[in-house]
């Protein structure tokens, strides 16, 4: 009986990994439709992530665009600003494509793309940092809402000593560590936000200064919430690079099939057509 190739999968582990090698052979299509290779992350932005994302990077070829499908609700603007400049060091242009929501830490990232595809469902949103609480590393926090819970109840209770219990007992997850983070991570915002911008090879100063000041004022100074819509009608006033795609274009429908992939999994992921790390959320 001639023996099966070294490359061969057993039944058992072919039947584990079917949904995985159907992802990839979707992302396979992809590139071949638009050439590019096609980079998939879903998940929150913190530095364990650059290896897991370098893993996708590794054999990159230069002369090769990069598409970077991205969902993610945020996480470290530093982090993200690393990875804006690892990705644009592999590629002659980089498009990221929101095919739900990047938000903070993706926002950042988004920014320094050549080019972000948009399509009905897409959302970028306030550079507002999020942090990891010790006791639920999985949930993120946004930065002000941090300091200003601190600063409520401080006042609180200096107004009514007797309420200290109370509210040292519902900021139990807040260091004074994590409160000087937070506040740190607030004063970065401006300068994050010029990194994003600055890390796009073909911009110039005045492309920057340009696009730092219609930002700014959205991004970072008016926002009110994490969850605040900046869709591609807010982003492409602002002056960005938004290709804007119908849901009856073939690429976007391309998009979607991949990303109800994702969606479905709700799980953290790595992906690309030959590297793939899954991880629970």
């Amino acid at each position: 009986m001639p023996e099966a190739p070294e490359s061969a999968k057993t039944p058992l582990y072919e039947a584990q990994h079917t949904l995985r090698y159907q992802r990839q052979d979707q992302i396979r299509n992809y590139e071949a439709a638009y050439p590019c290779r096609l980079i998939v992350y879903v998940d929150a932005i913190f530095p364990y992530g650059v290896t897991l994302l370098e893993e996708l990077l590794f054999d990159a070829e230069p002369s090769l665009d990069i598409h970077l499908l991205l969902a993610s609700l945020g996480g470290d603007g530093e982090t993200a600003i690393r990875i804006l400049r690892s990705i644009h060091a592999r590629t002659k242009k980089l498009s990221v494509i929101v095919p739900d929501q990047a938000k903070s830490a993706a926002t950042l990232l988004a920014l320094g793309a050549h080019e972000i595809i948009t399509g009905p469902t897409s959302d970028l949103g306030p550079i507002d940092p999020q942090m990891q609480l010790p006791s639920k590393p999985n949930t993120l926090v946004a930065a002000k809402d941090i300091v200003a819970a601190v600063e409520d109840a401080a006042a609180k209770v200096h107004q009514a000593p007797e309420t200290y219990p109370l509210y040292a007992s519902l900021l139990s997850d807040v260091t004074a560590i994590l409160l000087q983070q937070a506040r740190s991570a607030l004063g970065r915002s401006d300068d994050q936000l010029r990194l994003a911008l600055e890390s796009c090879p073909g911009r110039t100063a005045s492309d920057i200064d340009n696009l730092f000041n219609n930002l700014k004022p959205v991004l970072i100074a008016g926002a009110k919430a994490h969850t605040a819509v900046f869709g591609a009608s807010e982003a492409t006033k602002a002056g960005l690079p938004i290709k804007e795609l119908k849901s009856s274009d073939h690429q976007w429908q391309m998009i979607w099939k991949l990303w109800t992939q994702y969606y479905n999994l709700r799980l953290r992921v790595y992906e690309s057509a030959r590297a793939s790390q899954v991880f629970p959320s």
